[in-house]
């Protein structure tokens, strides 16, 4: 978790491997329909993901995305709302690398 400054998670988010939640982050959810996210994601500052998306492996959100459709694996997006900017992962966010898959 990015520069110790607050990030929301609604508790029953699902969250894998070797991803980096960077300051000012927001996972939330308004019913019983949490978001997904996979392995080896970077998530920007001051981004929000809302409830029922599901996030790929090996993708990187760019900094204040809104992010409100599901990511497929592997890409980058940015925006607001959050859409496909580039069909590669820019891998070299991911630090500290768990070892474990």
């Amino acid at each position: 978790m990015g520069h110790n400054r607050p990030i929301v998670i609604n508790s029953n988010t699902k969250i894998g491997n070797n991803v980096n939640l960077e300051q000012y982050t927001s996972i939330g959810s308004n019913s019983n329909n949490f978001a997904h996210i996979g392995d080896d994601v970077y998530v920007g500052p001051n981004t929000s993901i809302v409830e029922g998306v599901t996030i790929g492996s090996d993708v990187t959100i760019g900094a204040g995305s809104v992010v409100t459709k599901d990511i497929p694996a592997g890409v980058t997006v940015a925006g607001n709302y959050a859409k496909v900017v580039n069909q590669h992962n820019h891998a070299e966010y991911i630090v500290n690398r768990w070892g474990v898959k």
